[in-house]
């Protein structure tokens, strides 16, 4: 299992060395380009960045992150760098300013690789919505990486950087993290900055960190998270040291839906592994308590209502007069704005931006949106009620491992199903973790999911790291 720490103690040994760990990822990434993970690398900026980090490990002067390589999802600013969402909208735009969460990675040393492939603005659960095509699941390439942050998911699973910064509004790290046998970490709303992420639907988009290990998860949001003077709601509770502080083994009480493994739509080899992992908790001394949950066939009606409705707010800024794609055929302005967005925005997008601006019209906002606002309270309460009874609620993190490319393209309830156990975490804003679980028949990873109180991520790491290492 692959840890920044080891690799770091290796470079200031001079075991190896920054310069030749990204000319091997290059290597890597050049030898899977048919995976369709990065749209663009930066090959010559990493081996430059990579020189001047040696010389200073060499000189006792590296960052935290000193020599660590990682991808970043379409969605993330970066300045003079392309910014696409994975959509045709934005072509040729280039960053003029650098996400907060990315430039404190950026002052701890990191190396930025490349930007990597995503569903189209974020909406979509198996990158298969991308205007540059899908990419392809490393551990069997007929099958697809989860979404959105699919192609960040498989540049950790294929060894193509050490770790990858992705957005979760659903799932979003954590599904494809499930998806693709890795660890995917979504911490509370408001933990980091949300300034320089392409915005998908604001009170819902998370950032969060694809690794190999729970230790790095834990590092890398230590380094994000915190205040920050562009975002209002970010948190301004005081960031632990994470990454120093995953020791404790203590047993908890664990929540579970006993509906939710009863559900006809879990795959029967999903149920099994997670009802092994129950298994195994109990038998290491946690207690296990069953929760009902009534709400829960609420959760995707609400999610998707929100979201939808943020998404056609949100997305109106791209009308082609002040940056992207501009349709030069137009006659007038309302012309302009038809045939840009038209072009520009993919057929999952639109969809969600019409059946926005449908929720939020005159006669359906109240019976939709303002309705989907109080159920998302209620839900919220219900769930600060089990932490009165539990420590964590835990689950399989998807209902199925990978599926096919294609296999649910033209059946949208089923693509939507797929997000059907992360989305708890968006709505209400807690902290969740996606980490391996073991493999179907099929060798397809299986992901366990733990969802840990409102800014508890030192509490739910320790566990999470405790449970992972289990395997």
């Amino acid at each position: 299992m692959f840890s920044y720490f080891d690799y770091r103690n290796q470079l200031i040994n001079k075991k190896t060395s920054a310069l030749e760990t990204v000319q091997y990822f290059l290597k890597r990434i050049k030898e899977n380009a048919d995976l369709n993970v990065f749209l663009e690398v930066y090959e010559e900026e990493a081996i430059e960045k990579a020189k001047e980090i040696d010389k200073k490990i060499a000189n006792g002067q590296g960052g935290k992150l000193a020599g660590m390589v990682i991808g970043v999802k379409d969605v993330l600013a970066h300045k003079d760098h392309g910014l696409q969402a994975s959509s045709k909208i934005l072509e040729g735009f280039k960053s003029q300013f650098t996400a907060t969460a990315i430039q404190r990675l950026i002052d701890e040393d990191v190396i930025i690789i490349g930007r990597q492939n995503c569903d189209e603005f974020a909406m979509g659960s198996s990158n298969e919505n991308s205007a540059f095509g899908p990419t392809k699941n490393f551990a069997d390439k007929t099958r697809v990486p989860g979404g959105s942050s699919g192609a960040s998911a498989v540049a950790v699973q294929a060894d193509l950087c050490h770790a990858s910064i992705g957005s979760d509004t659903g799932g979003s790290v954590r599904q494809p993290a499930s998806f693709c046998g890795v660890v995917g970490f979504k911490p509370s709303y408001g933990r980091i900055s949300r300034w320089g992420l392409a915005a998908y639907a604001s009170s819902f988009d998370c950032i969060g960190p694809i690794t190999h290990s729970v230790d790095d998860a834990a590092l890398l949001l230590e380094i994000m998270a915190g205040q920050d003077e562009f975002d209002s709601t970010v948190s301004t509770l005081e960031v632990p040291k994470y990454s120093e502080n995953l020791t404790d083994s203590k047993t908890y009480k664990i929540g579970y839906f006993k509906d939710a493994l009863d559900s006809e739509g879990l795959d029967n080899e999903t149920k099994a592994a997670t009802l092994a992992k129950l298994e195994e908790l109990k038998n290491a001394g946690h207690t296990l308590v069953e929760l009902k949950f009534p709400q829960m066939k609420y959760l995707l009606p609400t999610y998707y209502i929100l979201t939808m409705a943020e998404a056609s707010s949100n997305l109106s800024r791209y009308d082609g007069i002040r940056f992207g794609h501009r349709n030069t055929e137009a006659k007038n302005l309302e012309e302009l704005y038809k045939k840009t967005r038209g072009e520009g925005f993919g057929a999952e997008v639109k969809k969600r931006i019409m059946l926005g601006s449908f929720i939020l019209s005159a006669d359906y906002y109240d019976a939709y949106y303002t309705k989907a606002q109080r159920v998302r309270r209620k839900i919220k309460e219900q769930t600060q009620g089990f932490f009165d009874e539990v420590d964590f609620i835990v689950s399989p993190t998807t209902p199925s491992p990978a599926f096919k490319i294609g296999e649910k393209s033209d059946n949208q309830i089923q693509m939507f199903l797929a997000d059907i156990f992360t989305v708890h975490a968006n709505v209400i804003g807690y902290p969740c973790i996606s980490i391996p679980n073991s493999k179907n028949k099929e060798g397809l990873p299986i992901g366990f999911q733990i969802l840990g109180m409102e800014f508890k991520e030192e509490k739910l790491l320790n566990f999470a790291k405790h449970i992972h290492n289990f395997q």
